[in-house]
């Protein structure tokens, strides 16, 4: 399997193709690809993104059949279930990085500070343990200046809870975190702009950048 900094550069790579409007051409459907896949996969990276229509991850990235291993959530959440498929990929296949991928204007982020500004609005017990998931990383949020800056406080809101979610990924598992300490396991923040199509890697990075 290739590092887990090479896997990063080949999703930078494919995005800008992608925002550029230059896919590679790879189809999706190709009956060879296909054919060869039935015997296994080695996916090079995980990313854990957001159920949103608008941010389909091998679109985004320009990947492939059996390019990616994707989970999407709404609000690209962590919950023990998420965490178990990461191990499973990172164990099983190999896969040496991971991306949560945020992205503008996130649904269950608006939701979460929709619900925080005003408490007794009703939501289902399903939707309110998405809530529930998001509201730590932009609870203290509240409590500044942004509070009054609706537009900044969202853009804040939605890298919080892509912080937080890869914070917990690399603190809430002894097997990622032991696969971050001997072969180089790589957990990475990201965020989608639906605006122009551009992957911001912003936690995490080798470099910083």
């Amino acid at each position: 399997m290739i590092p887990a900094t090479e896997a990063l550069a080949r999703l930078r790579e494919g995005n800008r193709r992608f925002a550029a409007g230059t896919p590679s051409g790879t189809l999706l459907d190709n009956q060879a690809r296909r054919s060869a896949l039935t015997a296994g996969q080695a996916p090079f990276a995980i990313i854990l993104g957001c159920s949103d229509s608008r941010v389909p991850a091998e679109i985004v990235f320009d990947q492939g059949l059996g390019d990616l291993f994707v989970i999407r959530v709404a609000g690209n959440i962590v919950a023990p279930s998420q965490i178990g498929s990461v191990e499973f990929a990172a164990e099983r296949f190999g896969t040496p990085l991971v991306v949560v991928l945020g992205h503008s204007q996130c649904g269950a982020v608006l939701a979460t500070l929709e619900a925080l500004e005003q408490p007794a609005g009703y939501q289902s017990r399903n939707l309110r343990s998405i809530v529930d998931r998001v509201r730590p990383s932009v609870e203290a949020l509240l409590a500044t200046g942004l509070k009054d800056d609706h537009e900044a406080l969202v853009r804040q809101a939605v890298r919080a809870n892509v912080r937080v979610a890869a914070d917990h990924l690399r603190h809430g598992s002894e097997i990622l975190e032991q696969l971050i300490q001997d072969a180089g396991f790589l957990v990475v923040g990201a965020e989608y702009s639906l605006e122009t199509g551009i992957v911001d890697f912003f936690d995490g990075v080798p470099g910083g950048g």
